[in-house]
């Protein structure tokens, strides 16, 4: 009787622990797999790819498994018989992993979630993005090369699968995709624009009277809303800090430059979003420096757009006219400080750094790259150019010598006239008498 007993409990706590493994086993597959059908690689060429000869064939190609992309290179990667080296090749950092002689071709097999990838969550699905690098080497002793650099880009695309539960899932785990925005870099640009801001200015020359279109913006994607700020910007004929400076935004946030020399300098209100900034200089040179050329370094900072914003964290310019300072954001209390020292009049805050607020994801720790001090230049200044003119008026402009040539001619004819007539006249008296 307990011998039967005993063979049923065994037997009991068999069958459970197959159930239980086989539970396990399909949980952890949904849990850490992507499906295993459905998976999708695009590769996407750069546009300067144009060493490519017209029908050759795919030199890149990819696949995309469970857990890692593998991408075959071709030796002829432009198809114009010249092989490159393995070593010439990375993916997102990482080289060559193997070669194939027949075709010729260069491996490499990553992880989805190495070799610098970064990952993008949509609506219905996950996609993985690598970064494929050519960096042609020199040959020593020769001073020639036959290919260029290029870039291609290599997507893997997987189904999100989503779960739908009266219940709330609790992960025991931290998600890659935290993982990877802890380790995010935030994008700052300073651009110079054109005259109507729908993009960089094709020319770095500029005259003297002229407003120069400036803009700073942060690539937030994959961020909560971003508010950038420009701290200080300075000015300099040389790019290394040799020559004179000067600071034409300053005290953080205040457009200095307005009230120094009552300039049209502002910044633009309103913003177009709260990741961009601009702002108009007003063109200047620097007294007694033979150079033309100008370097702009500005200090741009971000701060979340949720946040106020304070005497550190503002836009502030200044009107001439009025005698006032305006701030892009509304709060023009906050320009107060501009007309003093705006660290200085913060109570119960360090005066000699300044705090920042970041934005905080669960209890990860968020990157300090919230600041970036960026260069813009050569700009060239000029004075105003002496207009053209067209040809109607340059005749007009030439008429006043035309007419003055002329009036001399006349002038001279007649004076000649006279004389020749004051000459016969005489000669004709002169007979007359010697003949009576």
């Amino acid at each position: 009787m307990e011998c039967k007993v005993v063979r049923t409990v065994l037997l009991a706590v068999g069958l459970l622990s197959l159930y239980f493994y086989d539970v396990s086993a399909a949980f952890g597959s949904k849990r850490f797999r992507h499906p295993s059908k459905a998976h999708k690689a695009v590769v996407i060429q750069s546009e300067g790819w144009t060493q490519q000869r017209a029908g050759s064939p795919q030199s890149v190609s990819a696949q995309c498994t469970e857990t890692e992309v593998i991408v075959n290179i071709s030796s002829d990667l432009f198809g114009i018989r010249h092989p490159i080296q393995p070593s010439d090749l990375t993916l997102g950092g990482c080289g060559v992993t193997s070669q194939v002689s027949a075709p010729p071709t260069f491996v490499i097999e990553a992880p989805l979630q190495g070799c610098n990838s970064n990952v993008t969550m949509l609506s219905d699905e996950i996609v993985y993005n690598f970064t494929l690098e050519y960096n042609p080497s020199s040959i020593p002793g020769i001073p020639i090369m036959r290919t260029n650099p290029a870039v291609v880009q290599i997507e893997c695309h997987y189904p999100r699968n989503h779960n739908v539960s009266s219940n709330a899932l609790n992960p025991t785990w931290v998600p890659y995709t935290s993982t990877i925005s802890a380790e995010d870099i935030l994008g700052f640009s300073l651009d110079i624009m054109n005259s109507d801001w729908s993009g960089p200015s094709s020319t770095n020359t500029f005259y003297l009277g002229d407003l120069i279109n400036l803009q700073a913006s942060v690539d937030n994607t994959n961020h909560v809303p971003l508010r950038i700020f420009v701290d200080n910007c300075i000015a300099s004929p040389a790019s290394d800090g040799s020559a004179p400076t000067y600071t034409f935004i300053g005290n953080h946030g205040c457009f200095i430059d307005g009230q120094l020399t009552n300039s049209s300098s502002q910044f633009i209100t309103p913003r177009v979003a709260s990741s961009t900034l601009q702002f108009e200089l007003d063109a200047f040179r620097f007294f007694d420096v033979p150079t033309s050329s100008i370097f702009i370094t500005c200090n741009l900072t971000v701060t979340l757009a949720s946040q106020g914003i304070d005497s550190l964290n503002k836009a502030c310019s200044y009107i001439p006219g009025l005698s006032m300072w305006t701030s892009v954001d509304g709060s023009d209390l906050v320009c107060s400080c501009c007309d003093t020292n705006c660290v200085a009049s913060l109570p119960g805050r360090k005066k000699a750094e300044k705090r920042k607020q970041r934005p905080r994801r669960s209890a990860l720790t968020i990157p300090a790259e919230w600041e970036k001090t960026l260069i813009v230049g050569p700009l060239f200044l000029k004075g105003k150019p002496r207009p053209v003119l067209s040809e109607h008026l340059a005749a007009k402009e030439a008429q006043p010598s035309e007419l003055f040539t002329g009036s001399f001619v006349l002038m001279l004819g007649s004076v000649v006239g006279v004389l020749a007539l004051a000459c016969s006249t005489f000669l004709g008296f002169f007979l007359y008498r010697k003949h009576f």
